[in-house]
């Protein structure tokens, strides 16, 4: 069974829910294609500012608010042996030229919040096909439409003038050689162990229910991410080779860094209970080349995951949504038809925005003492709207902090995109 479409969106999480929500504004009607029944778990449970800057520009903010989602005030990082901590306040801008102002986000839990996102794009009339996209249909270089199989067991050619991969780390589009190639990130040699607990102690205050993140050494660390009014969502980051030498199942290894890690991590712990099985995931860590063409793009994950410690997933979900869609409408307007690379533009903002949290992870992880003099002391302001997400555009990358992480990194052989040199630069 064939049926022509405007766009084809791969997956129906965050960014295909966002993107096709950000094209029914701009009047342009698009099919998700979603394998998964939801709710379905899902980690990545705390939103940055710009996070929820880009949920109130989709008229969610009242609906987020009526299920009482909590409320976030910043992120709070503690160094090892829980000495040297230091704290990111969540503040937005008004405009480029405008001074930062408090403000709040949420947290969330992501089964949910997921689910919520894709009926909301239903009720505002996006279609959707609920099945498993199998295979590409192409005709040169143009990605005619996406074979995919029901439910049912039927097959579908879903054919569209455009095709949106949204499917997050399952890579559809480079695991069927449309795109890439897809090389490893920088932290996929680790394993990140997920539970959910009930009794853990959270601070006082507004600032009950912030992000709190756990560092014992370099790719080591814990977060806490308050996800309803009694669970605790927790993440357990090692490096894989510590991981197997312990040679002990998820809930147990979860269980013993809990006590070890970090001392502040574990006076918050001591009389909890958990309320799943461990889950985990490892070598999560890689960046796709090439991602888009003739009609075809990428939004969010689908081209690159760095490394989960600051909850940036949602932030380049919900920011690449709302910019795939202005590059789809100039393309179907007819303004970008005609060009070799009609996404190309789209594609060096993203990726460029990205490097920006390449550069800002690489420098945590490689130089931590002058990374929180940075975030503490010299640099506030800048490393506040980078763990915010005002990451795009040319102004940051002449931000003086992002040239000083950069000129440090430099000395290691890293470049701008956080790829490591055989040989490092001269010192």
């Amino acid at each position: 069974m064939r049926s022509k479409h405007r766009v084809v969106i791969i997956g129906g999480g965050p960014a295909g829910s966002c993107t096709a929500m950000f094209l029914k504004k701009a009047d342009i009607p698009s099919i998700i294609i979603e394998k998964e029944t939801f709710p379905r778990y899902h980690i990545g449970e705390s939103f940055t500012g710009e996070t929820g800057g880009q949920l109130r520009k989709l008229g969610m903010e009242d609906v987020l608010t009526k299920f009482d989602y909590l409320i976030k005030h910043g992120t709070k990082v503690y160094g090892t042996g829980g000495k040297n901590s230091f704290y990111i306040p969540v503040r937005d801008r008004l405009g480029p030229n405008q001074s930062q102002r408090p403000a709040t986000t949420w947290q969330a839990r992501r089964s949910v919040f997921d689910k919520l996102l894709l009926d909301t794009a239903v009720e505002r009339g996006v279609e959707t096909f609920d099945g498993e996209a199998s295979g590409v249909i192409m005709e040169g270089k143009l990605l005619r439409g996406i074979r995919c199989r029901a439910k049912d067991g039927s097959e579908h050619e879903l054919m569209g003038e455009v095709v949106i991969d949204a499917s997050g780390q399952n890579t559809f589009l480079a695991n069927k050689g449309v795109i890439g190639p897809k090389g490893r990130g920088n932290y996929d040699k680790q394993v990140a162990i997920f539970i959910q607990v009930t009794g853990a102690i959270r601070d006082e205050g507004e600032k009950r229910d912030d992000t709190l993140i756990f560092y014992r050494t370099k790719n080591h660390w814990a977060w806490f991410i308050p996800i309803d009014r009694e669970v605790v969502s927790i993440g357990i980051i090692v490096p894989s080779d510590y991981f197997t030498s312990k040679k002990m199942s998820k809930e147990a290894f979860a269980r013993e860094e809990l006590y070890t890690m970090n001392p502040e991590l574990t006076k918050r712990v001591q009389n909890v209970q958990f309320v799943e099985e461990g889950k985990g995931a490892a070598n999560y860590s890689y960046n796709v080349q090439n991602w888009t063409g003739k009609n075809y793009l990428c939004v969010g994950d689908s081209h690159r995951f760095i490394d989960p410690i600051f909850s940036l997933g949602l932030l380049f979900a919900t920011k690449e949504a709302e910019y795939a869609a202005v590059a789809v409408k100039d393309y179907l307007d007819g303004i970008t038809w005609e060009a070799e690379k009609p996404f190309l533009q789209y594609q060096n903002y993203a990726d460029r925005g990205q490097d920006i949290i390449q550069t800002m992870l690489d420098c945590f992880w490689e130089f931590p003492f002058p990374f929180q003099r940075f975030a503490h002391m010299t640099h506030q302001e800048e490393i506040i709207d980078m763990f915010a997400g005002r990451i795009y555009g040319d102004a940051i990358h002449e931000y003086d902090s992002v040239k000083r992480m950069r000129r440090l990194l430099d000395m290691k052989g890293f470049d701008q995109s956080g790829i490591q040199r055989e040989e490092p630069a001269p010192v």
